[in-house]
Parts: structure tokens; C-alpha cells; sequence
């Protein structure tokens, strides 16, 4: 899928559009998943060149990316991507990015004062970055109108409360600053931890390991269902190899433990799982296998 395509597709009667801010080969594979080596890559290179490893090289493909849900008369937004004019020393591809992601979620039918919830799965900067927009040198709250649910482990653990994750990677304080703060000076966050419930459609449960306060949104309808799983998983090789998770979860065994749950109740509920930052057609159907689950069918 190029940038600037919008991939539509039903779950019952939810609407679910997906719009990329920006997709493409990133890191090394191996150093993304460093529990699967290189020869695990290559033993699944059929299933996974192209769209998620590039071809003739080693690195990972990846894009980052809002999934905009409709329900009910409602927009939500599953993330926000990393934003523009981030201050992200050590991320060159995060770092001061200028791009037009405001503009392809409008031209997908979707102006920011129409957004009513915004979901930030976790508090990593790629994931709320659109949370805000640059106001005169402020950054104010990118959806004036929207509630935007935050992960209370998260919040607390990236903030202030928290110490800013302990002072471990100063991008984080940089990131919960300018992309999270100002929502809550706002008055729009909502803080929630367990479970939070949307609608009768959507449904937003804990599924940490990749960070304290990592959620997976869950959606069903007329009999269909998907979890929207985060950065649960960065490659179809983890739906292949459960037990390796990626170079930035904060608990890779948590990661690890929560991942098999969350794919054992999707293989047999027949759900869709859409990770955040999947290429190619981004939503996968999965069944159980011994050691770990299949790729049965991709979203059209």
C-alpha cells in the first residue's frame, strides 16, 4: 500500500479506514525482533518479502499509520503517528519530520473537529505524535472536539508522576511535553486502566509488555470481530514466533506472554488482527498452531 491511498474495509457495521503517515524498509530485522535471528527471517522470507522485509536486503518494512474507526456516528482514531516538528535526537526518521498526515486524513473524509475519541493504544512516540499541532509556538490538542483515553499505566510511567520513565531515555520526557501534557491541560484526556468501554462496539482492555499501560481496542459487530493490538506486535514474524518480541518492548517476557494470549483469543474468535505498524494489506486473520499460529488470510 503507497502513502497515499486509504484502505477501507467493514467489521459488521464498523467502518475502518486506515491512512499511512509514512511506510518503508527501517531497521534491520534482526535488530527489530532479536529473539528471531537472521535465519528465521529467511526460513519465512516467502511470507514476508515484499510487505515486511524488503526484497534484496535485510531490513524490516514497516509504516506508521492511523487506523480511523467509525461507529455509531462516531470517529476514533487508533493512534496518531509521530506529528510534525518533533524534537527526536537519536530517531532521524522522527526527528523535526514535516509531512501532510492532517491533509490525507482530511482528504479521507476526516476534518480534526470531527474526531470524537482519539485512542493512544500506548505512549510511545510514534503512536501520539498527532495528538497535538503546533499553535504560534504552543502545542495545543490536534482534535479540538475529541476525548483522548490514555493508559493510566502509561501516563504515569512516562510522566512527571513517574519520573518521565526514570530519566532512562530523555525522548521520553521530550514526547510526553509535547504530545500528551498539553491534552491533559486541555482538559480532553481521559485516564483509564483495566478495561474502558467505547460503545457497544468498542471495547479497550490492558495488554501490557511492550509498556506498562500498553491496550489492545477490540471491536465487534454483527458477529465479525478485530483487535486493534498496538506495537503487540512489529512483524508478521511474531504472529509466527510468539515468543520474540521486539528491541523496544519495556517487558519482552510480559510482551510475550500477553501476545500469545491476545493471538489464542483471536484464532478462535476469528478476528481480524491489525497491528500498527504492519505493510502490505495491515489486518491478518490468524489459526493456531502447534508453537505458535498461522497466517490464514490478509484483509483485502
Amino acid at each position: 500500500m503507497s502513502d497515499d491511498r486509504v484502505q477501507r474495509f467493514w467489521i459488521g457495521d464498523v467502518e475502518v479506514l486506515r491512512v499511512v503517515e509514512w511506510q518503508g524498509p527501517y531497521v534491520p530485522a534482526a535488530e527489530l525482533v532479536p529473539e528471531c535471528g537472521p535465519e528465521v527471517w529467511d526460513a519465512h522470507a516467502a511470507q514476508l518479502v515484499p510487505d515486511h522485509r524488503e526484497a534484496g536486503g535485510d531490513r524490516a518494512v514497516v509504516a506508521l499509520q492511523t487506523w480511523v474507526v467509525r461507529t455509531g456516528g462516531r470517529t476514533v482514531l487508533v493512534d496518531t503517528g509521530v506529528g510534525d516538528g518533533r524534537e527526536r535526537p537519536g530517531t532521524p526518521l522522527f526527528h523535526r519530520r514535516q509531512g501532510d498526515f492532517l491533509g490525507r486524513l482530511e482528504r479521507a473524509g476526516v476534518r480534526p473537529e470531527d474526531v470524537d475519541v482519539v485512542v493512544n493504544t500506548h505512549l510511545h512516540a510514534d503512536h501520539v505524535g498527532w495528538n497535538t499541532r503546533d499553535a504560534g509556538g504552543e502545542w495545543v490538542p490536534a482534535f479540538p472536539h475529541a476525548r483522548y483515553l490514555l493508559p493510566a499505566a502509561d501516563d504515569h510511567h512516562f510522566g512527571p508522576a513517574g519520573g518521565y520513565a526514570g530519566g532512562t531515555r530523555p525522548v521520553d520526557r521530550l514526547v510526553y511535553e509535547d504530545s500528551v501534557a498539553p491534552v491533559h491541560r486541555a482538559g480532553q484526556a481521559v485516564v483509564w486502566e483495566d478495561t474502558y468501554r467505547i460503545d457497544e462496539h468498542l471495547v479497550l482492555e490492558a495488554a501490557p509488555g511492550h509498556t506498562p499501560g500498553s491496550a489492545v481496542l477490540r471491536v465487534s459487530s454483527r458477529g465479525e470481530r478485530a483487535v486493534f493490538v498496538g506495537d503487540l506486535l512489529h512483524s508478521p514474524v511474531q504472529i509466527l514466533h510468539p515468543e520474540c518480541s521486539s528491541c523496544f518492548c519495556h517487558d519482552p517476557a510480559q510482551a510475550a506472554r500477553t501476545r500469545h494470549r491476545v493471538l489464542h483469543r483471536a484464532a478462535e474468535q476469528r478476528a481480524w488482527v491489525v497491528p500498527a505498524h504492519f505493510g502490505g494489506a495491515g489486518a491478518v486473520e490468524v489459526r493456531e498452531r502447534v508453537g505458535g499460529f498461522s497466517l490464514h488470510r490478509w484483509a483485502a
